[in-house]
C-alpha cells in the first residue's frame, strides 16, 4: 500500500492556515489558489480513476469552504494514486500553492 500521508499533512497544514486566515486575506487571493489547487486535485484524481471520462469541475464553493475543498480533493486523489513520484508531485504541488496563497 502507497503511503500518502506527506501529502495529507501538507494539505491538512495548508488548510489549517486557510481556517485561521483573516478574511481580508482569503479575498486578496489566498481562497482563489486554494480553489485552483483544489480543482487540480480533482482533475488529476478523475483522471486516474476515469482516463476516459469527461473531467468535472469543482465548483466554487465560496472562500470560507476553501480549505474543505482541498481536504476533499487531496483524499479523493490519495486514494487512487499508484506511485511515490504521484505522491511527491501533489506534495509539490500543495506546497508552492500554499506558498502563492500567503498563509
Amino acid at each position: 500500500m502507497l503511503d500518502t500521508t506527506p501529502l495529507t499533512r501538507a494539505v491538512d497544514h495548508f488548510a489549517d492556515r486557510l481556517r485561521a486566515a483573516p478574511q481580508s486575506r482569503l479575498q486578496r487571493g489566498a481562497a482563489a489558489e486554494a480553489l485552483g489547487l483544489a480543482r487540480e486535485l480533482a482533475l488529476r484524481a478523475q483522471r486516474l480513476e476515469d482516463p476516459s471520462g469527461e473531467p468535472r469541475e469543482m465548483p466554487d464553493a465560496g472562500m470560507f469552504a476553501a480549505a474543505d475543498q482541498i481536504t476533499v480533493a487531496v483524499h479523493d486523489l490519495a486514494v487512487v494514486l499508484t506511485t511515490e513520484e504521484e505522491v511527491v508531485d501533489a506534495v509539490r504541488l500543495v506546497e508552492e500553492a500554499q506558498q502563492r496563497a500567503g498563509v
